[in-house]
């Protein structure tokens, strides 16, 4: 049967939609781990460096979408030049590992209307943290017929059609070098610390100095004890560390830089 609807089936099979910004350094391996796919989209959110012109020169469709407006907006964006019957959102920084790709191949030969997520395996600091745990998993692969929108500044949702779908998780984990310098996350921790007290005062969340200790030492404790980030040395410090500073951060700046964020929320 499975044979049989791939001959009835002429158009694209699997698209890989991909946002990016100023990512040139990754951007080749990501997209070389996606070629398996039968269209590979870019959506640039105003790179100032080549990661447009690289991305174009290894095949992949290249839009351009400066005007930034949250993550839902250019998932959104992606899905207006999807041609695939599946979508799977890949992020710049990640990799599809071999194993990874023959499930989603079989996702697609299968045909089902469901939705999958994918865990990772963080390389952080030039070491991979392969004894974390991973906690819950993020909504990655989808129907595309079946997509209604994306909501959400930051981790954004899908918002699907005739109403919920069953979800299932990758057994192989995606490969993720979420930080790879010091310098690279203290850059990252402003973008997600200005995003996470956005969505929170979009919610209408208090916030403040003791908000913010009492929930960073809740994830650090979270991160680097219950999900194992101390069995990964020097380099799973780190990286708890700086998801506690982003937890920390986020409630202060909802505190003290409550107006300028409450500007931000109603111009999206």
């Amino acid at each position: 049967m499975t044979k049989q609807l791939d001959l009835i089936h002429t158009g694209p099979r699997l698209t890989i939609g991909i946002l990016t910004l100023n990512e040139e350094k990754r951007i080749a391996s990501c997209i070389a781990s996606a070629r398996f796919a039968d269209q590979i989209i870019v959506v640039d959110s105003g790179s100032q460096d080549k990661t447009r012109e690289i991305a174009a020169s290894l095949g992949a469709e290249v839009y351009d979408y400066p005007d930034w407006q949250g993550f839902a907006v250019q998932r959104n964006r992606i899905l207006q030049h999807v041609k695939g019957e599946y979508i799977f959102f890949l992020d710049a920084d990640e990799e599809i590992p071999a194993a990874m790709q023959a499930e989603i191949e079989n996702v697609v030969a299968e045909g089902k209307d469901e939705i999958w997520k994918i865990q990772w395996n963080h390389v952080a600091f030039g070491r991979a943290l392969t004894w974390m745990t991973n906690a819950g998993g993020h909504q990655r692969m989808f129907k595309t017929k079946s997509i209604l929108e994306f909501t959400g500044v930051v981790h954004e949702q899908a918002e699907m059609k005739g109403g919920e779908r069953r979800v299932n998780t990758f057994r192989n984990r995606l490969l993720h070098y979420c930080r790879e310098s010091v310098v690279g996350s203290l850059q990252k921790l402003t973008q997600y610390v200005q995003l996470g007290a956005l969505k929170r005062v979009h919610a209408d969340k208090r916030g403040g100095v003791l908000r913010g200790l009492a929930s960073s030492i809740s994830v650090f404790f979270r991160f680097y004890i219950i999900r194992r980030g101390f069995m990964c040395g020097a380099e799973g410090f780190l990286f708890c560390f700086f998801v506690a500073l982003e937890c920390f951060f986020r409630y202060a700046a909802i505190k003290y830089d409550h107006d300028t964020l409450k500007a931000s929320a109603r111009r999206n």
